[in-house]
């Protein structure tokens, strides 16, 4: 057992990809579970089909660059369950630009449609969540590899999860004397919608010869990591950027 049972977690990005598959997870460990999406029709399936399983579940609808949102979600899920022990902020977006504009090129309405989900949605989350939270609770937010090291082409992209590292390490300082934890994860290729994006923007096909494994990982695989990150299992884990790459960056 993951020691999760009963403990009230929230999720953004839950509609999707390793949000959809670490909603299940959470679920099917006995997590209460808040989850958000900005797309309502499948979070709303989602919810139907974890409720049907037996899950105590909420959905809403969420724009995580709309602070007033973010907050409103957070408020409602502590008044339903009455407290607040963990966080994954997985919500994240590439641009239309992602893969094929240098730095030069970057057009200011992509800089900030990135920046604006991937860093500010943090930060609105953040802002909103700490306030609430239980000692000893963890908080789990999705970087990536593009949060550690630079890429060609992407650099919105980059400069929006390098932020996503700097805003863990520092809630990780500032949270450490309530032992609240704060951890990110960097994920190499996962087979999610985004990834997929990505590629199509770049008009290739997948190449993953330089993946000591030679496969992109399946999104439950990132659900395993954020389930134990959020768990007992890493109680001495904070301030970390956890790869999970298939040896990309070994």
């Amino acid at each position: 057992m993951s020691g999760l049972k009963g403990k009230v977690v929230v999720l953004t990005g839950a509609a999707s990809g390793m949000g959809l598959e670490t909603a299940k997870l959470l679920a099917s460990k006995g997590v209460k579970l808040s989850m958000a999406d900005v797309q309502e029709g499948p979070l709303k399936e989602l919810q139907a089909e974890l409720e049907k399983s037996g899950a105590e579940v909420m959905a809403t609808v969420v724009n995580v660059t709309d602070r007033k949102s973010v907050e409103e979600w957070i408020k409602a899920t502590v008044d339903k369950f009455g407290k607040l022990d963990g966080a994954a902020n997985l919500a994240g977006v590439i641009g239309k630009q992602n893969n094929v504009a240098a730095l030069q090129d970057i057009d200011d309405d992509d800089w900030d449609f990135v920046l604006g989900v991937n860093t500010k949605g943090l930060l609105n989350c953040l802002r909103a969540q700490i306030p609430y939270f239980n000692d000893g609770g963890s908080i789990v937010n999705a970087a990536s590899v593009a949060g550690l090291i630079g890429f060609k082409n992407n650099g919105s992209y980059v400069a929006s999860k390098h932020a996503v590292v700097g805003l863990t390490r520092t809630a990780a300082k500032e949270l450490g004397d309530r032992q609240i934890r704060c951890n990110c994860f960097c994920p190499g290729p996962i087979d999610t919608p985004m990834f997929r994006q990505s590629a199509a923007i770049r008009g290739s096909k997948l190449n993953l010869d330089h993946i000591a494994l030679k496969r992109a990982a399946h999104p439950s695989e990132a659900a395993n990591l954020v389930e134990w990150l959020l768990s007992p299992g890493s109680s001495f884990i904070t301030g970390t950027a956890q790869t999970i790459d298939g040896g990309w960056l070994c």
